[in-house]
């Protein structure tokens, strides 16, 4: 009996100690981001440790911070790329941050930028019970919020921290919180936009070519959703919607 009760504490020291390891996140808690006060978040906890705030919005939830796990769903490793020429001459998933920054604080607030490989994966990027966004899901949330016009506002975190003035409209009513994490898009892989703009990626491919698929953008200078067609090599953000 004795020996039954070592082995059950061993076990449980060994789980619990696991549990630490993959909760100590050295980006938790760090995000700077100016959340609105008035709205009510849930937590999200990625295959990375990683912890989210995530908010209702009409009969969707979505994150309320941008992605930035370095795994799949399966635990297998999201490769991170730092050279420009690599970065825009690859064929499979990867991620990588704004100027290939390691300051945890910027890791946390901006998030993580990766290409559409990485979102198409079949070993899914998203954790089970939430999913990328379809171009639908997008749509579906800017309806809730009064169309693509204004939505924009209704999402962009307020202020001027860390978008450039004027960040026309952005009240943040929603939660949602959405940020100028930039992109990683033009032909040498170079990076651009950080302040201006924030891209999120669909899981919609583009129908008519194969290399491009669906994003939905937003920009200092309007209040507005812009629905464009960019290149799968390209390096955005990305927010997850729960299934």
């Amino acid at each position: 009996m004795k020996k039954i009760i070592k082995i059950s504490f061993l076990v449980l020291f060994v789980i619990l100690a696991c549990k630490k390891e993959k909760s100590d996140n050295p980006t938790n808690g760090k995000n700077t981001a100016a959340f609105n006060p008035n709205v009510s978040y849930g937590t999200l906890t990625d295959q990375d440790g990683n912890i989210y705030k995530t908010v209702t919005i009409g009969t969707q939830t979505w994150m309320a911070e941008n992605l930035r796990t370095t795994k799949y769903r399966d635990d297998s490793d999201i490769p991170i790329i730092t050279d420009n020429t690599d970065w825009n001459g690859l064929t499979t998933g990867a991620y990588c941050n704004y100027n290939n920054t390691t300051n945890a604080d910027t890791i946390a607030t901006f998030g993580r930028l990766y290409n559409w490989y990485a979102v198409n994966d079949s070993r899914k990027i998203a954790p089970a019970g939430w999913h990328v966004p379809t171009d639908a899901d997008w749509t579906t949330l800017t309806t809730y919020l009064g169309g693509d016009a204004v939505a924009g506002g209704k999402t962009k975190e307020s202020g001027t921290t860390h978008w450039t003035s004027p960040n026309k409209g952005a009240t943040n009513e929603s939660g949602f919180t959405c940020l100028p994490s930039g992109s990683r898009c033009n032909s040498v892989g170079m990076f651009d936009n950080l302040g201006y703009y924030g891209y999120y990626w669909s899981s919609t491919p583009y129908q008519y070519d194969a290399n491009s698929a669906l994003e939905r953008g937003l920009a200092y200078s309007d209040s507005g959703y812009l629905w464009s067609i960019s290149s799968v090599t390209c390096g955005v953000a990305v927010r997850l919607v729960k299934d």
